[in-house]
Formats: C-alpha cells, sequence, structure tokens
C-alpha cells in the first residue's frame, strides 16, 4: 500500500477516535449529571451507533450517519399557546363590539322613530289648531295673533296654559265683550282645546300645564292652606266661593275647577289674576294649593248643613228670616189663642 493512503486511513481512524472520544466525555458528564446512562449522546447520537462506528471501516460510518440524517422525522414546530389565546380574545372582543354597536343602532333607531312619530302627531295638532283659530279666534285675536284694538288682546306669550284655561272654562269664545267673563259650558272638546293650544303655543310661546299628576299628597294638604290664604283667599274667598272686585270685575267660585284649570290660572293670570310663576310658587307649592283645595271641597261640613260655605252672610239670613219669622208666628199664634 502506498505510504500516501496509508496515512489517509490513519488519519480517517484518529478522527473517528476523536469523535468517540468526544461523545464517551459527554455521555460520562450527562450520566454524572443525571445519574444514568442516556440513549442518546451530547451531541445527538446513540451510544450504540457510536461503538458500531468504531467497529466498523470509515466507508460505514459515513453511510450510517447519512441514512440516520435522512431517515431522522422533521417534527412540526408547534405554535406556542399565547398566540392561540391572543387570536381567541381578539376574535371574542371583536364579537363583543359587533353585538354592542348592534344594541346601540337598535336603540338610537326605536328613539329617531318615536321622535318622528310624536313630531308628526304635534305637527297634525298644530294644523288642526290653525283651522280652529281661523274660524273662532282669528277676528278678535288677529291673524298672527297680534290681538286687535278694542275687540281682544294679544295671545303672543300666553302659552298653552291661558288657552286651556280660557277655552275648557268656557269664558272663550267671549259672546260679549266686558270686564267679567263668567264661567259657562265649553264649546270646545278637550281634544279640541289640545289643539288650539298647541297652535298658539307654536306661534308665541309662553306657559304650558306639565303632564302627570297635579294635585299633592296629603301630607301637603296643611301646606297648600296656608299658600291659599296668603295668596288667593283675599279674593276667592276662604271657602272658594269668589268675591266681587272693583270695576265690575269678580273672583270667579272654584268649586267646579278641576286640577288641570286651577293649575293653568295660577302659570297665565287670567282678567285680574296675578300671575304665579314657578319662581314666586314652585310646582310643589302649586300642587300643595291644589290638594287644599279640592280637599276642602269634598269634605263634609261638620256642623251639619255648609249653607253654600259663603260665610256668616248666609247664616244672618237664615236667622233673621227663619229664626225672626218663627219667633213672629209663635207670637201670633200665642196671642190669638188669649183671645
Amino acid at each position: 500500500m502506498p505510504d500516501d493512503d496509508i496515512r489517509s486511513v490513519a488519519q480517517r481512524n484518529v478522527d473517528s477516535d476523536v469523535d468517540t472520544d468526544i461523545d464517551a466525555g459527554a455521555d460520562a458528564d450527562l450520566d454524572a449529571e443525571y445519574g444514568f446512562e442516556p440513549a442518546v449522546s451530547a451531541t445527538g447520537r446513540d451510544t450504540a451507533a457510536s461503538t458500531a462506528e468504531q467497529a466498523d471501516g470509515p466507508h460505514r460510518v459515513v453511510r450510517r450517519r447519512v441514512s440516520r440524517l435522512v431517515r431522522r422525522p422533521v417534527r412540526p414546530v408547534a405554535k406556542p399557546r399565547s398566540a392561540v389565546r391572543r387570536r381567541v380574545g381578539a376574535v371574542a372582543i371583536m364579537l363583543g363590539s359587533l353585538a354592542s354597536m348592534g344594541g346601540i343602532y337598535a336603540a338610537l333607531a326605536g328613539s329617531s322613530d318615536a321622535d318622528a312619530s310624536s313630531a308628526a302627531a304635534n305637527a297634525e295638532s298644530i294644523a288642526a289648531g290653525r283651522n280652529i283659530y281661523q274660524v273662532s279666534c282669528i277676528t278678535c285675536h288677529g291673524a298672527n295673533l297680534q290681538g286687535v284694538n278694542g275687540q281682544g288682546p294679544a295671545l303672543i306669550g300666553v302659552g298653552s296654559a291661558a288657552v286651556y284655561f280660557q277655552v275648557s272654562t268656557g269664558r272663550m269664545p267671549a259672546v260679549l265683550q266686558g270686564a267679567y267673563e263668567p264661567r259657562k259650558e265649553a264649546k270646545f272638546d278637550t281634544k279640541q282645546t289640545d289643539q288650539l293650544g298647541a297652535y298658539i303655543q307654536s306661534i308665541g310661546g309662553g306657559p304650558a300645564v306639565p303632564g302627570g299628576k297635579l294635585r299633592g299628597n296629603d301630607k301637603s294638604i296643611a301646606d297648600g292652606g296656608a299658600m291659599f290664604r296668603l295668596n288667593c283667599a283675599s279674593c276667592h274667598g276662604t271657602t272658594f266661593k269668589g268675591a266681587p272686585l272693583s270695576a265690575g270685575k269678580v273672583a270667579p267660585s272654584l268649586n267646579d275647577a278641576t286640577d288641570k284649570q286651577i293649575y293653568a290660572a295660577m302659570l297665565s293670570g287670567p282678567e285680574s289674576m296675578p300671575v304665579f310663576s314657578n319662581n314666586q310658587i314652585t310646582p310643589t307649592e302649586k300642587r300643595a294649593i291644589i290638594a287644599y283645595i279640592q280637599t276642602i271641597k269634598a269634605s263634609k261640613d261638620p256642623g251639619g248643613s255648609g249653607i253654600d260655605r259663603i260665610g256668616p252672610v248666609s247664616e244672618a239670613i237664615v236667622i233673621w228670616a227663619v229664626g225672626v219669622g218663627a219667633l213672629m208666628i209663635a207670637i201670633l199664634w200665642i196671642g190669638a189663642r188669649v183671645r
């Protein structure tokens, strides 16, 4: 064998021995660390295969290494769990956002539909009120609510509260011009009255009677009585019968007045009555006054007949007409018996 071939074979054996020593040293370190002999060496080769490589020739060693690399399966890289969780969380957030946006849109769409229907109904009411005004009110109050000199005052700023009081009590439309318009049967029903009030409110603005309950509870009756005696009794009397005023004017009786009519009168101040705005008498105090009036009206007189509750005048009339008359009859009867 030539010297070059002998040197090549010897070098390959040395390399094989070096690899074997490296594998053996790594395996010894693993054995010392884990307490057992691993089936795979620290370099990734089987221990048995390394021993076989020592026994076989260099050509078989190369073939075994190549075949082992070819047969080794390629393991797929598993996705981290954190990435999967992030994707699931992103999908959940997207679905929640879509659901919330859908709910908000449905709520807004429903409210807008309700507002549109309410606006349409209000427009119809205003149109109907305009027709009523042009037929029954325009002669005295003018085409633009500016009033007509010598016939009727302006209605700009009176609001729907004044319209409700005047029309629902039958005072308007007025038959004659005068200082006082008495209560009479209403010409328009409740719906027509509200339509007329909506039209005047839309043109001139002004106070409006609030919705809901207008009468206070039982606990507010005492406060309502104090407020009534302070602000109302001087004209309407302590028994709500009303009283004459100066220049042919009259403070009307409250016996037939409803809760809404009383509230509207306090807001609008018809004829000689002052306007009691919410700054002067608060809505709570207005409700307390109404509770006092309606409670006293519905209560019974503890002493028998109230004689229409007009005070000492009626009692004096009864005393003179009935008492003195009965006394005179008794005197005449006694005189006739003596004769």
